[in-house]
């Protein structure tokens, strides 16, 4: 276990708008009426927009991986409650798991990460976990 668990990789606010959650429903072709209009739900994977407001270098610097042998393993998220247009909320992401593993290809790293995303009022909205894997050089 790396001594990186627990680490905060970084924090990022950003604003559920309307406009994006148009821009996911016609990008995932939800049609379901609840992703349109003045009182839109996000689609499942709004939460993706964060990655636009982050610094990607930094993380990967903190982290101390190649990003050249870096690929995403798994990302999945947990909605504690429907985020809705006009809601601003705060991902705080953390180094959960950092371990290495023996492969086809030598040793690998798999980092796993959990940012929780909370609302104004501090109530958390969203949990996602991505898992990062940092393949051998070859």
């Amino acid at each position: 276990m790396s001594d990186l668990v627990g680490t905060v990789v970084d924090v990022v606010p950003f604003a559920v708008e309307r406009g994006k959650i148009a821009e996911f429903a016609r990008a995932t072709r939800a049609s379901d009426p609840r992703h349109h209009g003045p009182d839109a739900l996000a689609t499942a994977t709004h939460v993706v927009t964060a990655g636009h407001h982050r610094d990607q270098t930094a993380f990967v610097e903190k982290l101390g991986l190649e990003l050249g042998r870096v690929v995403v393993g798994s990302v999945s998220w947990e909605y504690v409650r429907p985020l809705r247009a006009g809601d601003s909320v705060t991902g705080t992401r953390t180094v959960i798991a950092d371990e290495r593993r023996t492969g086809r290809q030598g040793t690998m790293r798999v980092v796993t990460l959990e940012t929780v995303y909370v609302d104004a009022t501090g109530a958390v909205a969203v949990r996602q976990r991505e898992v990062l894997i940092e393949r051998g050089q070859g």
